[in-house]
């Protein structure tokens, strides 16, 4: 087990260790006492147990790609799992067990080229399973399969004293339940996700796409919300708003990805689309031939490496009137590299969700991502996404963990039954807070966890 110490580490070693894996390049002023690079079981439970010896906290990193740093916490020992890597497929059964830091790209790298599979992971390819999984999983077309942390059917974890455990549906039921929707208030650390897989529809997976000038933004818009909730249960459908490349001028762009069995299965699917959308877009394109991969690497190009982050989110109460609510979200991004989504969730939001800790959605799921390049532009952009957030948030439901910073913001995140069921077994399992859970101001939350309240409420 490799233990990096804040107090006898040369600083450039030190540094590396403490966020050269996070994403976010808007680096956090927080100082771990020390980062294990793990590379095996073992190494997670020896850690936990040395913070035990220590008298300290444990904080965990699976892909890095929190976007409030989630993983770097004072008085610590970071546990960090890129170096271990691990990933078993039964492809009979179509499950797979995977390490909480193999990323979306690489479990289905191996999914589709090996095994004709898949796993709907996070749309970044980057983004590790672990803090993916463990706050819901909004991954590939969740609007109609589902969360992806319904797809977890287990796990393997080590709990705040080091003890190496199982969690299902039978065995620490109560861990089992948390672990699909706790966030980073987890009280464990996640060896192994036991998973279940879908075919990869490698004939039938396409996409449609309708780019619109902004002049057309509450037309196109409503057309949108029009036909999402009885569209096509293959498809997803999302709106994003942004510059394209070398474009001066913003522009309202609808995305369509159906995966289908085969190509006329997805032209039937994306048909209504085509022949219902309104006209003037400025460019467009119907049923192409589209790839997983493909739509990585576009991913991968809106969320470039080694730039600064800020993000907020909301599920939008499903009576308001969406497009008036958003409309500055998606008319005035602060940066060229900005970009404000509206993801459909109809018919997903409309069912009975399993009896698991995440409970809070919407049939509308809104987001900022501002991205750019400079401290300088720190403070103008973050004022920005404030105060397009203080106007928004009193349409809202709630948030989703994933693009949330509890630090700046608070919210509901769970059903009000679901939130103190969760602080319930936080403390049944963790009670002297050995697990560092939600960062909110000063990091001052330990075992009581998150109020899950509307902050215009409290």
């Amino acid at each position: 087990m490799e233990v990096i110490w804040k107090a006898t580490s040369q600083n450039a070693v030190y540094e590396e260790a403490r966020v050269g894996r996070v994403f976010n390049h808007r680096r956090p002023s927080r100082f771990p006492m020390a980062v294990v690079n793990a590379a095996k079981e073992a190494d997670i439970v020896d850690a936990v147990k040395l913070a035990v010896e220590q008298k300290c906290r444990v904080a965990v990193r699976s892909g890095g790609h929190s976007w409030a740093a989630w993983s770097v916490r004072d008085n610590s020992i970071l546990i960090d799992l890129g170096n271990y890597k691990q990933l078993e497929v039964d492809a009979e059964n179509m499950i797979a067990k995977a390490t909480p830091s193999m990323t979306g790209r690489e479990l289905n790298s191996v999914l589709i080229k090996e095994h004709g599979l898949m796993f709907p992971g996070g749309h970044c390819p980057d983004v590790g399973l672990g803090g993916f999984l463990l706050q819901g999983g909004m991954g590939w077309n969740c609007r109609n399969w589902g969360w992806a942390c319904e797809r977890v059917v287990g796990l393997d974890v080590v709990t705040a004293e080091g003890e190496l455990i199982h969690c299902n549906s039978t065995q620490n039921r109560d861990l089992y339940w948390a672990a699909r929707g706790a966030g980073p208030g987890f009280p464990a650390v996640v060896t192994r996700f036991h998973l279940s897989l879908l075919p990869y529809p490698k004939k039938g997976f396409r996409s449609s796409g309708y780019i619109y000038p902004m002049s057309m933004y509450r037309k196109a818009f409503d057309w949108i919300l029009s036909i999402t909730p009885s569209f096509d249960n293959d498809t997803e459908i999302a709106v994003i708003s942004h510059y394209p490349e070398g474009s001066d001028e913003m522009r309202f762009f609808i995305l369509f990805v159906v995966m289908k069995n085969t190509p006329e299965e997805a032209e039937a699917a994306l048909r209504p689309a085509q022949e219902t959308r309104p006209d003037g877009a400025v460019e467009e394109w119907f049923c192409k031939e589209d790839s997983l991969d493909e739509q990585y690497d576009k991913q991968e190009h809106a969320n470039p490496e080694k730039h600064r982050y800020c993000a907020e989110n909301a599920y939008i109460n499903n009576d308001a009137d969406v497009p008036a609510v958003l409309e500055e979200a998606f008319t005035t991004l602060p940066h060229r590299k900005a970009f404000a989504l509206w993801y459909a969730m109809n018919p997903c939001s409309r069912r009975r969700l399993p009896d698991m800790a995440l409970s809070m959605q919407s049939d509308h799921y809104f987001a900022l991502y501002t991205v750019w390049e400079d401290e300088s532009d720190d403070v103008r952009c973050q004022a920005w996404v404030k105060n397009v957030m203080k106007r928004v948030e009193r349409h809202s439901a709630g948030a989703y963990l994933g693009d949330s910073d509890f630090q700046t913001r608070k919210t509901k995140y769970w059903a009000d039954d679901n939130a103190k069921r969760l602080m319930d077994i936080r403390r049944k399992w963790d009670p002297k807070g050995r697990i560092c859970g939600y960062l909110d101001q000063g990091d001052q939350s330990g075992t009581t966890g998150l109020t899950n309240a509307h902050e215009w409420k409290l």
